[in-house]
């Protein structure tokens, strides 16, 4: 199979192989001719054709199979086109002969298809090339047509449809044969024929213009006709043609003039109402009575009107969105008018009415929501409204009118009201999916539309009141700001009209279902509206009896109430349970006695009421089980019981109560039969143990005599099949779009689906989706699914002894019935029975002993052979779930033995799908059953049947049984896959295009196959090869197969493969068949595309989306995708898709796909994701009515693309994206946001303007964001400003992104200025409208946090211009500070804590940022270095006054401060553990009510750590002096110090001392932060625990809380341990150093307090000895330090922590394991050595808090730890700079050397033991490893033991061994060759020499002194060449001067005399200095300067000198001439300009 194919079929090849082999190597070769003849040269293809033409022609006669037919014909085609075409005619006529042939045997059929195939594709192809031939060929072929079989008239519709197609308006001659033969195929039996022939009369519509003019009439009853008994794809088809046909007649302008005399125009009116026609009258024509219809009888079939609906549709998206715009008010009214009364025989039954209801929906949905712009369904909206107001006046006319009892009036009421229905609900999805761009709608009072839905409440039909309770939930909903309005609204009008039994009903579903709403509204009602409701509810309930014309009314509104209140969740409902359980309680008879009394007394009526009273009762009591399960504590359990017995009692009384009071009762019985059950379906069966019994005698007696005779199969299986079985029962189980008025042909003619009005409960409960309303069902079936849901579970907890009893009970009930009543009770038995099977699997319980397994087992194999194919499919479900819960092998192998024999037995089909199907489901459940036998048995037996060509159901159900084994038996299978693969093709390529459903089993199988093979498919082994290629081939022919859910099976079968072997997949060709069906009309498919995309983009966006443009260039004819690609790219196109797309599940796959191709592409193509977002965004401008921004012209010169911020995008030619909706567009402004985190990722030049604009010069394809930066901000403005509220979040989110981003980026052209200045009046404009009056709070929350930072950002220099938004801030607090009675009563108040938080944070981060730049002025050098601030050093420090932001904070900040305290103390009791609730206050905090108290906390969770910092820099700037003593009562509702803390007020002291005050402040904030730092959760965010420790540093800066501090040990132990944990488990070096700073200054705080009591206690002491003294500091007298309690040894654990860290070689442990041995030195971090600088400087402040003993027993380690950060950091750097790690530890070492305590009498001789220690230490760094010594820095190691002889006692360093290694070391650097190290060497020398102790100076003096001297006279020879040479001579003359300075009198003379030599050497005359280089003129200046200076001092020395040596003085005395010369010339200039000082410089003097 392997051997290459050519253009030429290898026949040798061919003839070896076996005969299916033959047929796969055919269709492989085809295939592969396929792709090679359009790109083979014409020569080629001439050279061949004699010899392809012959092999593809003997292929006619091979029987081939559909694929391969319809690949002969394709190639044939191709190969004409492109080669020769004069044998074509041989050609045809061959077809036409075989045709004509009269062999009717089914092996020569095969042939003759083929033949027909192939004429159409050659007429397709060549068209009008092949001449008038084609008038015999359709003849002919017509006449084959009449005694062909339905394969043949398939197969010949399809040909008709090509070869009109090819010739065009050349067939006109045939039109009319044509047309009478396809209309006699479209009332074919074979549904695949009617299919065939709507494409072929479709086809023919293009041409033939009688069938829109003259037979339009006959075309329209026709397929009227072909909706009769049709199927789903039928219904797709014809619904085509017929709208396609009826939009032409239309629009037509007539053309030809030879029909023009009979022509005329069709208008409007007469298409609707052939359309109409159908839907009313159905296919009976306009004349013809037929019998239905004169018995009276409805006579539309479902099929019929579900068939016209869809026509609809398909004619107003022919004809388009601007169409239906402009003429919406006609279609509209012709639509309504399909459920007025003028046509009482559709609506005469309410299944009738509510059928139709729902195809008028479905049509409305489909047009109006589907295709019009949100403009034009406003519209659409205000137009419905007006219907509304005209079928109201209608009403209120026949309402007035009742007094004359007239019976029209009546008729009139009812007649409008299915009208209303349908109007109602279209509003109210409308105005749900236009969300808050609806508002305009609502605030227009000319449209009245609250006004015009309220007014319908009063309707006086059910129906129409409670679709008006259901729009008005749309609208709460769709804008959150009306729901308490109209809540509000309903319930005042609910209690005034409380005596009409309408306005009752009526308003009291409006308030239910407001209240359903409330849970979709994230800002929620007020908390006070459910006590109003509740009071209302329970108002209702007592005075129901009051009244008995309304009681009945009042009883069902009242409980609606309260079940609709128990949606809103605990937090509502606590507050009223005990109300509720009390009208619980008081609902049903407290005993027995009492029910009996009841019985006898009651009537009709009263009975009526009592049970409606009593099942909402019990409803409310459901609805709070299912929403507040938090609250079903034990005791609320036991008060929910009691009734409950006497509920199942009055259960069980039922039909007696039923008997005597007649038929009135049967609706109320049944309604609280089923609201019994679904209570206790959700209680916990051990609440009702008791009644179990009398509650399955119901159930079973509900299950087995049901009241009504419908067959309920496809409600109640659905859910108890597994989804993929429900494929096997066709479309209608699937998912369509339109599946909403599909399932009505599903529910069988006794029932329409369900409707509103049958449960008015239902209006306050979840829906599945969105908008759609809810359906249930009417309530004799909505009983029996309950009752199947509570046997589940009572069955599973009934003992297992009597669940025998009740099997049998179930068994004899379906034995005893007949019929199709038989089936019916099979159905609920066998539902129910599976329920509790699978009740039984969850709870892993047994089904018990052998005699209930036998019953079972009878019961499912009963219905395993029932003649419904949905009872079979779920019997064997069941019966797995049956083995699953017995779970014993032999039982299973029982199962399957007796499904074995079965289908070796059985031929019907019915046994043999079932059975097939079963042994697929028992793997489903037993994950494999481990025997090989077992599944070699199950294969064949399966495979036979899968051949079994006379039923293709048992093929189908055997494939998919098959592919659930290959599924689930795991490698078991992998010696079946070769033979399955095998099958499976041979299959595909065999069986009809007709049966589509064998080729979706077969996809399936191919998938499991796919799927079980896996990974092994790339591999490259022979096998495996041939495997990959059946794969692909299958893939192929599914590909071609014309059921769409076939195609969707071979796209994920591709996608599979691509998974697991993506080199063998053509993604070209895989891409152009996905995005030719991303548009399909069939949702399956769809989903199959984008889901196939979305893992194609995961690994290869880039590709994917290259060849869908280069595919739309290419324009080939079998490639037209129905979007625009080339325009707009894939991208786009899933844009689009995603706008018009309503299936959730779709859109979620299109975003994520679309996420991934930005990740992947947005970089790369950052203009075109740009341009795209911008299109979606910008495409809504116009319907925007925001103001332009005023300042915009002055920065238009600047940027010529800035034309307008927002103008209407008119004027461009052609828009990609009409009107998109506004979901899309917040999905577009997300993507700008992950656009602009892609960019960050990339690299820097996206923000670096100067950087971008030189890269793009040099290649102008880069393109980078900061160029962009125009169109961000004016999509970010974009989308601020609109109406949708979810749009302008997006829209601040991504200006405050663009803000953070591009604060800091400067501006080339005007330096000191940066970028985005530029944009200050955009930013405002965006921001001002988010703080108007009526914006929700969550915009201005978020509003306020793009304000602080922009205020914050520094972009704006201008204080003037600061203060526009400024403003914005300062009104807000305004609105704060009017405090809780203020806030608007609209929305729950947890949204003002939300807002008052928001404003209260901003000003926070504002206030922060401003004391942040002002201390940056003030002192840059605060601390010894400087740890940088990581938030804030993004923002530009002192750009501008810093003190002037902060004075515009300062006039608020009294205010500020008062409030910011009182949230930090809302936020410290909200932190309380729940323990301690009962302490909390009970009217709440601050800024919070007490029952909102749990939405309130994530709102203080987000803000409160920025408030803490700002609150502790606020107390630090005043120094926590200044105490307010009206403290917080002026602008507050209470007084909110932190003394109301948990105190009352009784016992509060009146005043507090400013003591008291700052100490409660004091700890408020230090207990927050230590409660937090304590665990912050692992999700806590960085800049949470920066702020809190920044805050805790701003605390500790000022001396007062210091001083709390430093005298409480505990406390400050207590925060460092907090500390050292937060350091141990939070990696982040900004956390870890701001932790570290914090630490240093507790330290400090701890060093204040011993000091001062040192201080005080000698002040108290004066007079007494000194030894007396009592010692201060840790340690006390012993030097013990306690772990836990000692401040000391947690500072060294956090040290130690830090420095092993960084450092691991410094633990002791682990330098002796082998691993670190090494001693190779780590250069640190820049973090890392910030850290451990930090680090080293607490160290050594440690000493300073000890006793003299406690530091000495600290000493030893704080040496080890410094001198061990010397020893592994000191390395040579190139610049000669030392490492910061090396600086900090030698300036630890002098802190500590010179620490007081190394001179204390207690421990002055341990500290000197212990510190030559550390210097010997120090010296045995050179001695280490020699090879180490170049790396070592010897200048560090010297500076250290400078530090040591300069800082310690002399007796220290003078112990001579230790001084003499000193100098040895010394000597040994003075002879480097480097000069930096002599340098340095010098320097230190300096200092030495010159130590006040002579003992300690003058060994190194004689030690080191001549050779320096030395060195020096050795430079008279050697010039210096360089800088740095020229600096060691400097430095070595420096230190001999100093030297003869301090000498004594009589060596000095000695000095002087070498060193004057020495300098004279180094002048040079006049002709020398102008041509030396510029070092020996520095030196020549130097030893003048020096000469001067020497010369006066040692005048004597000097004069001798010179006498001595003439030459010497010639030399002084020409230099000194030539020096005062030059000094003239320059004083005659200006003065020299100063030296520039280095800029920075490192604090390196460390002596």
């Amino acid at each position: 199979m392997e051997l290459a194919h050519s253009l030429l079929l290898n026949e040798e090849a061919y003839n070896q192989l076996s005969e299916f082999q033959k047929a796969e190597f055919i269709f492989e070769w085809l295939q592969f001719l396929e792709k090679l003849l359009p790109v083979t040269s014409r020569a080629d293809v001439r050279e061949n054709q004699k010899k392809l033409v012959e092999q593809l022609t003997s292929l006619l006669n091979n029987s081939p199979g559909p694929p391969t037919r319809r690949l002969v014909a394709k190639n044939l085609a191709v190969l004409y086109s492109t080669g020769d075409t004069f044998s074509v005619y041989q050609t045809i006529d061959k077809c036409n002969e075989l045709i004509r042939s009269k062999d009717d045997s089914p092996s020569y059929l095969p042939t003759k298809l083929a033949a027909v195939v192939c004429l159409g594709y050659l007429y397709k192809k060549l068209g009008r090339i092949l001449g008038n031939s084609f008038t015999d060929t359709v003849g002919n072929v017509l006449k084959a047509m009449k005694n062909a079989e339905s394969q043949g008239r398939y197969e010949i519709m399809l040909s008709l449809q090509n070869i009109l197609n090819g010739l065009g308006a050349a067939a006109i001659p045939c039109h009319r044969d044509i047309y009478k033969a396809a209309r006699s195929c479209l009332t074919d039996r074979s549904m695949a024929v009617r299919c065939a022939a709507a494409k072929c009369l479709l086809e023919l519509q293009n041409e033939a213009v009688f069938m829109w003019s003259t037979d339009l009439d006959s075309v329209v009853t026709l397929c009227f006709k072909s909706f009769e008994g049709s199927n789903y794809d039928v219904r797709l088809a014809v619904s085509k043609l017929l709208g396609t046909v009826l939009a032409r007649a239309l629009t037509s302008k007539q053309t030809t003039a030879s029909t023009r005399h009979n022509f005329r125009r069709i208008s409007l009116e007469e298409v609707m109402e052939l359309l109409g026609t159908g839907f009313l009258r159905g296919s009976s024509g306009f004349l013809r009575a037929s019998g239905d219809m004169l018995k009276g009888t409805s006579s539309v079939s479902r099929d019929v009107r579900v068939g016209v609906t869809q026509a609809y549709v398909v004619f107003v998206s022919t004809l388009g969105a601007q169409w239906l715009e402009r003429n919406f008010s006609a279609f509209f009214s012709h639509i309504l008018y399909l459920v007025s009364q003028s046509h009482p025989k559709a609506i005469q039954s309410q299944i009738d009415a509510i059928s139709c209801r729902r195809c008028v929906s479905f049509i409305l949905r489909a047009t109006v929501g589907g295709l019009l712009g949100e403009k034009a369904q406003i519209a659409a909206a205000k137009e419905i409204c007006q219907a509304i107001w005209k079928l109201k006046k209608v009403v209120d006319a026949a309402i007035s009118d009742s007094n004359l009892e007239t019976r029209i009036s009546t008729t009139d009421v009812t007649a409008s009201q299915h009208v209303l229905v349908c109007a109602l609900q279209e509003l109210g999805s409308l105005i749900h999916g236009l969300g808050t761009t609806a508002a305009p709608l609502l605030q227009d009072s000319s449209t009245g539309v609250l006004e015009a839905v309220i007014s319908v409440i009063l309707h006086p039909s059910i129906s129409v009141r409670l679709t008006a309770a259901w729009c008005l939930r749309c609208i709460a909903v769709a804008l959150p700001s009306y729901v308490s309005l109209l809540l509000d609204r309903c319930i005042e009008r609910l209690s005034t009209l409380k005596s009409s039994p309408e306005a009752v009903t009526g308003y009291g579903f409006a308030v239910a279902a407001l209240l359903g709403a409330v849970k979709h509204c994230p800002l929620g009602i007020p908390h006070g509206k459910g006590k109003v409701i509740m009071t209302v509810a329970e108002d209702l309930l007592c005075s129901a009896s009051q009244n008995s014309r309304i009681s009945l009314q009042r009883t069902q509104a009242g409980w609606l109430l309260i079940a609709a209140l128990m949606t809103l969740g605990p937090a509502v409902v606590q507050h009223h349970l005990p109300r509720m359980l009390l009208l619980w309680k008081c609902i049903f008879p407290s005993s027995p006695k009492d029910l009996e009394t009841e019985k006898t007394r009651g009537d009709s009526f009263t009975w009526q009421v009592t049970l409606e009273g009593r099942a909402g009762a019990l409803c409310a009591i459901k609805s709070f089980v299912s929403h507040c399960a938090g609250l079903l504590t034990d005791e609320v359990v036991q008060r929910l019981l009691p009734p409950l017995p006497s509920a199942v009692d009055l259960l069980t009384q039922l039909p007696s109560i039923y008997k005597s009071h007649g038929n009135s009762l049967k609706t109320p019985s049944t309604v609280y039969r089923h609201k019994l059950y679904e209570l206790l379906a959700v209680l916990p069966p051990k609440t009702y143990e008791g009644s179990f019994w009398a509650v399955l005698k119901e159930l079973v007696a509900d299950l087995t005599v049901p009241d009504s005779q419908i067959d309920t199969s496809t409600f109640l299986l659905p859910p108890l099949c597994h989804e993929n079985d429900l494929l096997l029962l066709g479309p209608l189980l699937q998912e369509t779009d339109h599946r909403f008025i599909e399932e009505q042909l599903l529910l069988g003619n006794s029932i329409a689906g369900g409707s509103l009005e049958y449960d008015p409960y239902s209006i306050c409960e979840k829906v599945a989706q969105g908008d759609s309303v809810p359906k249930p069902l009417p309530p004799v079936l909505s009983v029996i699914s309950a009752a199947t849901r509570l046997f589940g579970v009572m069955f599973s907890h009934v003992a297992e002894s009597h669940r025998l009893q009740v099997l049998e009970q179930l068994l004899n009930s379906i034995k005893q019935t007949k019929g199709s009543r038989q089936q019916i009770v099979q159905l609920n038995v066998v539902s129910a029975f599976s329920t509790s099977l699978k009740h039984l699997a969850n709870c892993k319980g047994s089904l018990g002993p052998e005699e209930v397994r036998k019953s079972a087992l009878t019961l499912v194999m009963g219905a395993l052979e029932s003649n419904n194919p949905l009872l079979r499919c779920a019997a064997a479900e069941c019966l797995a779930r049956l083995a699953q819960v017995v779970s014993d092998t032999a039982f299973t192998a029982g199962l399957a033995q007796v499904s074995f024999d079965k289908l070796k037995s059985a031929r019907d089909v019915v046994s043999r799908t079932g059975h097939s199907l079963a042994l697929g489901c028992l793997y489903r459940y037993l994950g494999g059953i481990g025997s090989t036998q077992h599944l070699n048995a199950c294969v064949g037996i399966l495979y036979t049947l899968s051949q079994d060509s006379t039923s293709p159901d048992v093929q189908a159900w055997a494939l998919h049984s098959l592919s659930l084994i290959v599924d689930l038996a795991g490698p078991l299978y992998h010696v079946h896959v070769e033979p399955t693969l095998s099958l499976v093709l041979m299959l595909l390529l065999t069986v009809p295009p007709a049966y589509s459903e064998v080729h979706q089993s077969l996809g399936r199988c191919l998938n499991a196959l796919i799927t079980s093979l896996g990974p092994e498919l790339q591999g490259s082994s022979t096998t495996v090869a041939a495997l990959r290629t059946s794969c692909l081939l299958g893939c192929a022919v599914m590909q071609d197969n014309p059921d769409c859910l076939v195609q969707a099976q071979a796209i994920s079968c591709l996608q599979q493969l691509h998974m697991f072997a993506p080199r063998h997949v053509n993604l070209s060709s895989l891409v152009s068949c996905l995005c030719v069906n991303l548009c399909s009309s069939y949702l399956l498919l769809r989903r199959a595309v984008v889901a196939c995309l979305r893992q194609l983009v995961q690994r290869e966006a880039a590709e994917v989306s290259e060849y869908a443009v280069a595919l739309v260039k290419e324009n080939r004819e079998d490639f037209t995708p129905d979007v625009n690609i080339r325009e707009i790219g894939l991208e786009g196109a899933l844009l689009s898709l995603l706008d018009k797309e309503l299936d959730q599940r779709l859109c979620q796959d299109i975003k994520e796909t679309l996420t991934h191709m930005l990740t992947s592409m947005a970089v790369g193509k950052l203009s075109f994701w740009l341009k795209l977002c911008k299109d979606v965004l910008a495409a809504s401008a116009d319907f925007n009515t925001v103001v332009p921004v005023d300042t915009t012209q002055e920065e238009e010169t600047a940027k010529v693309d800035d034309a307008s911020i927002l103008t209407s995008d008119s004027d461009e030619r052609f828009h990609p994206f009409s009107n998109p909706r506004w979901s899309t567009r917040v999905f577009a402004a997300e993507c700008v946001c992950k656009i602009i985190s892609q960019c960050e990722n990339a690299g820097s030049a996206h923000f670096d303007i100067t950087l971008a604009q030189e890269r793009k010069q040099r290649d102008s394809r880069d393109d980078f964001l900061v160029l962009h930066l125009a169109d961000l901000i004016r999509m970010a403005f974009m989308a601020a400003t609109d109406h949708s509220d979810q749009l302008r979040l997006s829209g601040l989110q991504t200006l405050q992104i663009v803000v953070r981003k591009f604060a800091a980026v400067p501006e080339p052209e005007f330096p000191g200025h940066v970028i985005l200045e530029q944009y200050q009046a955009n930013v405002g404009a965006a921001l001002r409208p988010a703080f108007a009056p009526e914006t929700p709070p969550d915009v201005t929350a978020k509003a306020c946090q793009v304000c602080s930072a922009w205020i914050a950002s520094g972009v704006v220099s201008d204080l003037n211009d600061l203060r526009r938004v400024h403003q914005l801030l300062v009104s807000s607090l305004l609105k704060v500070q009017a405090g809780k009675e203020a806030q608007s009563q609209q929305y729950n108040e947890s949204t003002s804590t939300m807002e008052i938080l928001a404003v209260l944070k901003a000003w926070a981060e504002v206030y922060i940022v401003a004391v942040e730049k002002q201390k940056n002025q003030s002192d840059a050098h605060n601390h010894c270095f400087k740890i940088a601030n990581s938030a804030e050093e993004n923002y530009r420090d002192g750009t501008f006054s810093a003190s002037g932001l902060l004075d515009l904070v300062q006039a608020d900040l009294g205010t500020l401060s008062k409030l910011w305290l009182a949230a930090l103390q809302d936020f410290a009791l909200l932190t309380l553990p729940s323990e301690y609730a009962s302490q909390l206050p009970a009217e709440g905090g601050t800024f919070y009510t007490a029952e909102t108290i749990e939405s309130a906390r994530p709102h203080y969770y987000n803000s409160w750590a920025l408030i803490l910092h700002a609150t502790a820099l606020w107390l630090t700037s005043t120094g926590f002096i200044v105490v307010d003593p009206d403290e917080g009562v002026t602008n507050l509702s209470r007084p909110v110090t932190p003394t109301t803390m948990c105190q009352d007020s009784s016992t509060r002291p009146l005043v507090k001392s400013p003591e008291d005050v700052n100490t409660d402040r004091f700890h408020l904030i230090l207990g927050i932060s230590v409660e937090f730092l304590c665990s912050p959760g692992s999700d806590a965010a960085m800049e949470n625990i920066i702020a809190c420790l920044r805050a805790l540093q701003a605390l500790f800066d000022v001396p007062w809380p210091r001083s709390k501090i430093g005298g409480d040990q505990e406390l400050g132990v207590e925060m460092l341990n907090v500390l050292h944990r937060l350091i141990l488990t939070r990696e982040s070096p900004d956390i870890q150093l701001a932790a570290l700073e914090v630490v240093q200054l507790i330290l400090f705080a701890a060093q204040e307090h011993v000091k001062e009591k040192r201080r005080s206690a000698e002040v108290d002491d004066g007079a007494a000895e000194k030894e007396t003294l009592p010692e201060f500091g840790e340690g006390k007298d012993t030097g013990g330090l306690v772990p836990g309690k000692s401040l000391v040894f947690a500072t060294l654990e956090l040290c130690v922590c830090i420095l092993v860290r960084q450092l691991p070689q410094l633990n002791p442990k682990l330098t002796c394991s082998p691993a670190v041995q090494s001693g190779k030195h780590l250069l640190l971090s820049e973090d890392g050595s910030r850290l451990v600088a930090a680090a080293l400087v607490i160290l050594s402040d440690v000493p300073a808090i000890c006793s003299p003993e406690g530091s000495i027993s600290v000493l030893p380690t704080i040496l080890y730890l410094i001198i061990g950060v010397l020893k592994e950091t000191a390395v040579k750097l190139q610049d000669g700079q030392l490492p910061l790690t090396v600086a900090a530890s030698l300036q630890a070492l002098k802190g500590l050397l010179s620490s007081p305590m190394a001179r204390a009498e207690k421990s002055r001789t341990a500290w000197t033991d212990l510190l030559r220690s550390a210097l010997v230490t120090v010296l045995d760094c050179w001695d280490q490893v020699d090879g180490l010594l170049q790396e070592r820095d010897e200048v560090s190691l010297l500076t250290a033991i400078t530090v040591f002889v300069m800082s310690t006692s002399p007796e220290v360093t003078t112990i001579e061994c230790l001084q003499k290694h000193c100098i040895e070391k010394f000597k040994i650097t003075l002879d480097s060759k480097e000069p930096l190290v002599q340098c340095k060497c010098y320097q230190l020398l300096h200092s030495i020499f010159q130590h006040p102790n002579k003992t300690v100076s003058y060994p190194y003096i004689h030690s080191l002194a001549p050779s320096i001297v030395g060195k020096l006279q050795e430079t008279e020879k050697a010039k210096p060449e360089n800088a740095a040479e020229l600096q060691v001579i400097e430095e070595g003359i420096k230190v001999v001067a100093a030297l003869t300075a301090t000498a004594e009198e009589e060596h000095r003379t000695h000095l002087v005399a070498g060193l004057l030599p020495i300098l004279i050497s180094f002048l040079l005359d006049e002709n020398a200095l102008v041509s030396a280089t510029n070092s020996a003129k520095s030196l020549h200046e130097f030893a003048l300067q020096n000469l001067m200076q020497i010369g006066p001092q040692y005048s004597s020395v000097f004069k001798k000198l010179m006498a001595s040596s003439p030459t010497m003085k010639a030399r002084l005395e020409s230099a000194v001439k030539g020096n005062q010369e030059s000094i003239k010339a320059k004083t005659a200039k200006h003065a020299k300009n100063p030296g520039k000082s280095s800029s920075i410089q490192l604090k390196t003097n460390f002596l």
